[in-house]
């Protein structure tokens, strides 16, 4: 039988909290589909079974330019990634399963973990780490990414995952609520990739652990290069780009990679040495990367994301992100790190 809509939501309210008043007094309110704050009297609508918890940033304008109403315009018109010939969870698996990160998560994540992807655009990986036992939270601010990720949840009974609009500034969890924060493509994206770090860092629980995935500043070298080629030729040499002329490859991904990559309204570029540095500065260990920060910590099916591995110096760095630029901006010049909370 199938759950209510917000059964997912009411299993798991004790981890929840106002994004307004920072208040943990929530109420679901059927009756109104929607949900209340006891505190300070804010009404969240459900709107597709998606609770909507996104509040605009209350920055102060003269300081930092808000690109938030931008990038959630751009996605909601395209959302990134799309679900072409994925109709069922067998389907969204064999997917996963041709890649290796996302298997990779599946294998080292243990069962009954309780993991938020922040930033999970139509909640592909989300939907895909809760087919097994595992307690799954996807949260992004465009509700039309969240409508096919909720979709195909509801088409599939994924019962353990829940999707929610939320800004990622204003949280809607408590701090340490989960054991794996996932926040990948997501920071390069915002006004503040630092303090939008630093925000979700705090969902983290003690001994639990966080991956980001960023541009990186040399390896987004070549897919900037391209950007101005495009431009210049007026889209006549997309073929540079291995992803748009791949005949496996249907007309909707390359239409949604294209834009993701090449039309973006915002986006900022980071390297080794820096996410190392917001890691120490917020009670965080460095655990692992892809690419590795030392050459000779070569990344392959068995690597162990979650072990301790060496973070390395500048050196070791410089050269990983160069051959990162190297492999020709085969990802769009993306890396990966990984850190377990300490304090």
């Amino acid at each position: 039988m199938a759950k209510p809509p917000l059964f997912h939501l009411k299993k798991h309210l004790h981890i929840f909290r106002c994004p307004s008043c920072l208040k943990d007094d929530l109420l679901v309110n059927q009756r109104k589909s929607g949900v209340v704050c006891k505190d300070c009297g804010q009404f969240f609508p459900v709107s597709d079974g998606i609770p909507q918890f996104f509040l605009p940033n209350d920055w102060d304008q003269d300081k930092r330019r808000d690109v938030t109403a931008a990038v959630k315009a751009f996605y909601e018109e395209t959302p990134f990634p799309n679900y072409e010939k994925l109709e069922t969870a067998g389907d969204l698996i064999a997917k996963a399963e041709r890649g290796i990160f996302a298997h990779m998560l599946n294998e080292q994540v243990p069962f009954n973990t309780r993991i938020l992807e922040v930033g999970c655009g139509t909640g592909q990986l989300t939907n895909f780490l809760g087919i097994p036992h595992r307690f799954v939270f996807g949260t992004d601010m465009c509700l039309n990414s969240l409508r096919l990720a909720n979709g195909f949840k509801v088409k599939n009974s994924l019962e353990r995952v829940g999707f929610y609009q939320m800004n990622l500034f204003r949280p809607v969890f408590k701090e340490e609520s989960f054991h794996l924060v996932i926040c990948n493509g997501v920071l390069h994206h915002t006004s503040d990739p630092l303090a939008g770090f630093q925000s979700i860092a705090r969902l983290v629980k003690k001994g639990g652990f966080i991956l980001i995935g960023l541009y990186n500043r040399l390896g987004r070298l070549i897919t900037d290069s391209r950007r101005i080629l495009f431009r210049i030729s007026h889209d006549r040499w997309l073929f540079l780009d291995r992803r748009l002329r791949a005949q496996e490859v249907g007309q909707v991904r390359k239409l949604t990679w294209f834009r993701d990559q090449y039309q973006h309204p915002h986006e900022s570029k980071h390297t080794i040495g820096e996410v190392l540095g917001w890691f120490k500065e917020n009670g965080f260990e460095f655990y692992s990367g892809i690419p590795s920060p030392t050459l000779s910590d070569r990344f392959n099916r068995d690597f162990e994301l979650f072990r301790k591995h060496p973070a390395g110096r500048w050196p070791s760095h410089l050269l990983s992100q160069l051959e990162l630029m190297f492999r020709g901006g085969k990802e769009g010049g993306f890396f990966i790190m990984i850190g377990r909370r300490i304090n």
